[in-house]
């Protein structure tokens, strides 16, 4: 313990004759008490002591601040890249949300390794938007020892108000800046009722292709959806019937007359079209003199697909394809080949002065346009017609006008297809191991990735998701 030593000095010689009442006495120790008042010998130390004690709190405080910094500007890097990596991950792996979530986990963890310890991390992820897209929510908090002196002790990592939140989306359409038309032929033959809950599930996973790539805002970006169903023949729109066709009754009478083991069988033409023969019989050569397609007769006069099939050219109203998609029935037999070539049509530029409706296809050089083809059956292709559009009723090329299968003819439709740039999807559903329209179904593909073999409903509905966040663009939002 330190002592204070005062000096005393020699009183003054007034001082000691006067006493301490006298007037000299009062008058010196007025005078002392003043020179103390005004001595600032002890201000420096005192400020010094508490500018010391401030600049201790602002430099720790700056540490604080810096640490939160750094631990913030990881947390956003992880969770982008997390969000990213599992966006990727629906897209590519069937849209199973599950391990896409475990995909988003496993990336934020790996990237937060090296981050400063925080005292909380309840950063986790979910799927919103339909299974569209993902994003990251919770938060977490640094200790700040300096800052807790100022009742501070501790920071949020994120900011509350939500904007520094990453999410990942799988936009499609406009929403993707991107012009989008797909063409989606749906197989509506009689076998699609072997059980009939077989058109239930195609309903809904054409809906619910439909319900995710065809959005509200088509203002600047459009994407649009042909519904092209099939079964042995296919039924254009009223408006195009004899435009495709040759109207002239001599080529194409009402009624025609085949004989077979010494029997006599009439056919009448109907309202739907057979294949194309000639040299543009697997191109998108738009319909006309030499190019004509055949009209297609039956023993009764009526079409082996539905009124309610008639083919959809593209369209951008979500209500009325899905009016169209619930509406449909089945019947009849599996002219593959017949379905594809017409879902190339409603994509191909060259058609547009026949088709009816404002959402014509673009040209296929236009910018920024994605144009896809998705093909789906529940088997073999089955049914081709002879030269005067009568039913062969074959799967090989016994009397097809074309000599080829209805397999083969829709292989070199897609072949061609896919030399315009579009790219094409298939799906199989329910082929029980048919190995022919798995071989067609897989040719047909524009590559391995984009064919589904659907064993099920949940499946096939699992496949039009996966197509759907296919074609959808990735990009980061917060």
């Amino acid at each position: 313990m330190s002592t204070i030593q005062v000096k005393r000095g020699p009183l003054p010689s007034a001082l000691k004759s006067e006493g301490p009442s006298g007037p000299y006495a009062v008058s010196w120790v007025r005078e002392r008490l003043t020179s103390f008042a005004h001595d600032a010998a002890g201000d420096v130390a005192m400020l010094f002591g508490l500018m010391a004690m401030a600049m201790f709190f602002f430099m720790g405080a700056a540490v604080d601040i810096g640490r939160w910094l750094n631990a913030r500007d990881q947390t956003i890097a992880a969770i982008d890249s997390a969000v990213l990596a599992a966006g990727r991950a629906l897209q590519t792996n069937g849209g199973n949300q599950s391990d896409a979530l475990a995909v988003a986990q496993k990336y934020y963890s790996e990237a937060v390794k090296n981050r400063l310890t925080l005292k909380t991390d309840t950063i986790n992820f979910q799927i919103v938007e339909s299974g569209t897209a993902i994003e990251a929510k919770g938060n977490g908090s640094i200790q700040t020892p300096f800052m807790s002196l100022a009742g501070f002790p501790e920071l949020p990592v994120l900011k509350n108000s939500g904007v520094e939140y990453s999410k990942a989306t799988l936009a499609v359409g406009g929403n993707a800046k991107l012009n989008l038309e797909i063409s989606m032929m749906l197989d509506v033959s009689g076998s699609m009722c072997q059980p009939c809950t077989k058109m239930t599930d195609m309903k809904d996973a054409a809906t619910d292709l439909v319900d995710i790539v065809v959005w509200a805002d088509q203002s600047e970006y459009t994407s649009k959806v042909a519904i092209v169903p099939f079964s042995g023949d296919v039924r254009p729109p009223g408006s195009m019937l004899n435009a495709v066709t040759n109207p002239l009754s001599v080529l194409w009478p009402a009624s025609r007359t085949k004989s077979s083991n010494n029997h006599n069988y009439t056919y009448t033409k109907t309202a739907c079209v057979a294949e194309r023969t000639g040299t543009n019989k697997n191109t998108d050569t738009l319909a006309g003199s030499g190019n004509y397609v055949m009209s297609a007769y039956t023993s009764n006069g009526s079409c082996s697909t539905p009124s309610s099939g008639t083919v959809m050219p593209l369209s951008n109203n979500k209500t009325i394809l899905t009016t169209k998609i619930n509406g449909l029935t089945n019947g009849g037999g599996t002219a593959g080949h017949l379905g594809t070539a017409w879902a190339y049509y409603m994509l191909s530029p060259k058609w547009a002065t026949l088709l009816p409706g404002i959402a014509l296809p673009a040209v296929y050089t236009a910018p920024k346009t994605k144009k896809i083809a998705i093909l789906m059956t529940d088997g073999e292709y089955n049914y081709t017609y002879d030269s005067e559009g009568i039913p062969t009723n074959s799967s090989g090329s016994n009397g097809s006008a074309n000599g080829t299968s209805s397999a083969a003819q829709a292989i070199a439709i897609c072949t061609q297809m896919k030399l315009s740039g579009i790219e094409v999807y298939t799906v199989g559903f329910d082929l029980g191991g048919n190995q022919t329209a798995i071989n067609t179904l897989s040719s047909c593909a524009t590559d391995s990735s984009k064919y589904y073999n659907a064993d099920d409903g949940e499946q096939l509905k699992q496949s039009f998701r996966d197509i759907a966040l296919k074609i959808s663009t990735l990009y980061l939002s917060r």
